[in-house]
C-alpha cells in the first residue's frame, strides 16, 4: 500500500533518488494506512538546514484529535545527503519532489523524493507521442 504522484514522471526529469523519513503525528499515520493522503501537490524546501515537504495533504483522521490538513512536514535525511542536495539546490532550475508515500517492513513512514528538474513543453509532447505509439503497437500486436 503506498500513495503515488503520478503527475511527476510526466512533468519532471528525475536525477537523484533519496528515501526520507518523515516526521507525523499519531492521526496522521492512521490516515496515511487508510490511503487519506495526496502527494501530487506537493513538493520540498530546505529551511534552516532542514528538509520540509509542504503541501502534502493528509486527510483529517475521523477519531481521535486532529491535525492540521496541509502542514508542513520535517523530512529525516542524513547531514551528507542533505548538503548534497543543498548544493544541488543552488543551481537554476532544480526541485525536490516526492513521489511515492509508503510504508517500510519495520512499518515507519518513508518519502521517496527525487531531485528533478522540470520538462520543457516539447519533452512533454515527446513523451507523450512514445507512449501513443507503444500503445498502438499493443493494439496491433493483438
Amino acid at each position: 500500500m503506498s500513495i503515488i504522484n503520478k503527475k511527476a514522471r510526466f512533468q519532471y526529469q528525475f536525477l537523484e533518488e533519496y528515501i526520507a523519513g518523515i516526521q507525523l503525528l499519531g492521526t496522521e499515520v492512521k490516515s496515511i494506512r487508510q490511503n487519506r493522503a495526496n502527494i501530487t501537490e506537493s513538493f520540498c524546501q530546505i529551511k534552516n538546514g532542514e528538509l520540509y515537504s509542504i503541501n502534502m495533504y493528509i486527510a483529517e483522521y475521523q477519531l481521535g484529535i486532529n491535525h492540521k490538513s496541509k502542514r508542513e512536514r520535517k523530512l529525516l535525511l542524513t547531514k551528507k545527503e542533505l548538503m548534497r542536495i543543498e548544493k544541488k539546490l543552488k543551481e537554476p532550475g532544480f526541485t525536490i519532489i516526492p513521489t511515492k508515500l509508503f510504508f517500510n517492513d519495520k512499518g515507519y513512514a518513508k518519502v521517496q523524493i527525487f531531485l528533478s528538474k522540470g520538462k520543457k513543453i516539447y519533452d512533454k509532447r515527446e513523451f507523450i507521442r512514445k507512449r501513443d505509439l507503444l500503445r498502438e503497437e499493443k493494439f496491433n500486436n493483438f
